[in-house]
């Protein structure tokens, strides 16, 4: 499988939208499934807006034209944050466990480097150990718990919050 990983453009709206809706279907996302109502056009402008912050990014994995997943990195804004970034990670489910995501978390370290981010962060949703493994294996380090921060089909979720600094 020849995935190609790339920073996002603004061409890549549609696909984008599309792409996000299929991975909240996970029921692992933020938004519930069929809760995104991302237009096309408001997704372009979400884009040129990520691409005019240096400190924040989207990071596609690509097969035969088609986004099969990203990692989402958005900078901190002011002076105490500027340092970090948080992320958000999302792979087709098709397409988990053939090495996607450690491709776009060694790609979002290297451009972490570079722009002289120090700190990333993430949340996961508790059960979700899949995904838990995964950052724990990247390096991400469990710094705490997040009580009740998600209602999913009417029952209080807790999330981990995980770090990892880049040196």
């Amino acid at each position: 499988m020849g995935v190609q990983i790339r920073e996002i453009n603004v061409d890549d709206a549609e696909l984008f939208v599309s792409l996000s809706k299929d991975i909240d279907a996970s029921g692992f996302m933020l938004y519930d499934p069929d809760e995104r109502k991302t237009t096309v056009e408001e997704q372009k402008k979400i884009i040129e807006g990520i691409l005019a912050d240096k400190k924040s990014t989207i990071l596609v994995a690509e097969v035969d034209k088609k986004l099969i997943g990203f990692l989402a990195a958005l900078g901190g804004k002011v002076n105490r944050n500027l340092h970090s970034a948080y992320l958000v990670l999302g792979v087709l489910e098709e397409y988990q466990g053939h090495g996607v995501a450690t491709k776009l978390f060694t790609e979002i370290f290297n451009w972490a480097k570079e722009i002289e981010i120090t700190r990333l962060g993430l949340t996961v949703i508790k059960n979700n150990n899949k995904a838990f493994n995964l950052y724990r294996k990247m390096g991400f380090v469990l710094e705490g718990e997040k009580i009740n921060s998600l209602i999913i089909n009417g029952e209080p979720v807790n999330e981990y919050y995980l770090y990892k600094l880049i040196n």
